[in-house]
């Protein structure tokens, strides 16, 4: 038996226990049920629920999901307009989010999916040449006029990447101290 301020009241029977509680206006609730013998306390179950659910509602906002951002480009988009989008998917990826490479066609157009395919292929390759390993979460569909493709940062090769440059940083520290 535990007290209402968290004081050992030791083992006594459960009547008894029941009575000290209603004594002092508390509840006696089985906190260790599976223990022998079984652990139970004193305290205002209201009062508990309501910071086990204030405590629950604290964990979920700090909580952030992964949100999905689209980048939109055209078949016929430029080099510069190419990487600049990359960049921005890059950062996007780096921030935990996922990414929906889009590529919009218009009148004849979608007679060339080739090109949207190759397209969505470069932004892909930029991706991977910024150090941003990837995992396709949704395989390059068309949907009406667009077709699409929907990715995420890789944690495990990322976390990989990160380690192996941390290595080779250290390596060329160590050379220029030993030269210097």
């Amino acid at each position: 038996m535990i007290g209402a301020e968290g004081e050992q009241l030791g083992i006594m029977p459960t009547i008894q226990a029941l009575d000290l509680a209603r004594a002092q206006g508390l509840d006696l609730v089985e906190v260790a049920p599976n223990a022998r013998p079984p652990v139970a306390k004193m305290l205002d179950y209201g009062r508990f629920k309501y910071e086990q659910s204030k405590r629950e509602r604290e964990g979920r906002r700090r909580q952030k999901g992964a949100s999905l951002h689209q980048i939109k480009m055209r078949p016929n988009i430029g080099r510069h307009d190419m990487e600049a989008k990359g960049r921005t998917a890059a950062r996007l990826l780096r921030n935990g989010d996922k990414v929906k490479i889009s590529i919009m066609f218009r009148g004849r157009e979608i007679t060339h999916r080739d090109i949207g395919h190759e397209r969505i292929q470069e932004m892909l390759e930029t991706l991977e040449e910024n150090d941003v390993p990837t995992v396709i979460e949704k395989p390059i569909s068309t949907e009406g006029r667009f077709m699409s493709v929907i990715v995420a940062e890789d944690k495990v090769k990322a976390k990989a990447l990160a380690d192996a440059k941390a290595a080779e940083t250290a390596e060329t520290a160590e050379a220029g101290e030993a030269a210097g």
